[in-house]
């Protein structure tokens, strides 16, 4: 598998193609992001396809690509709409992920790391302010 097309795959993922991570990741893959810790494909498809009930028109773009010998580093922007607020404007997810594959080159390994409190818990309306009053609170 190429990268690229891994790539492309979360660009152009849509509920339907949820169902094609089979095409990139083994079947044992590991996944974990600050909501999930999860065994196999299939969890893996179970977490995105959750993701299409929680917001609506998500769209991932990789801004970066670095690319070591043991693996990948991706960071990407994920850009949404949460359902719950209605027709409001759009929201944006900073992430990083951090993939490893395996001899056939599927992603055995897949690990993101986004910041909790500043890509999602800011955003929210009530919790949002006690979050911003916290940080002006703590910062120097």
């Amino acid at each position: 598998m190429a990268l690229d097309d891994l790539i492309r795959f979360y660009r152009e993922l849509t509920p339907e193609s949820v169902t094609r991570f089979a095409d990139f990741y083994s079947s044992d893959a590991y996944f974990k992001d600050p909501f999930n810790e999860v065994h196999g494909v299939r969890a893996i498809e179970k977490i995105f396809s959750h993701m299409y009930q929680q917001v609506a028109d998500p769209k991932f773009e990789v801004s970066e690509t670095i690319v070591a010998e043991n693996g990948v580093m991706l960071v990407w922007v994920l850009n949404f709409r949460v359902r719950s607020w209605g027709k409001g404007g759009m929201q944006a997810m900073r992430g990083v992920s951090h993939l490893r594959f395996d001899l056939e080159g599927k992603v055995n390994y897949h690990r993101d790391y986004w910041d909790t409190a500043e890509e999602l818990y800011m955003k929210l309306p009530v919790l949002g302010s006690l979050m911003r009053g916290l940080r002006k609170a703590l910062a120097a």
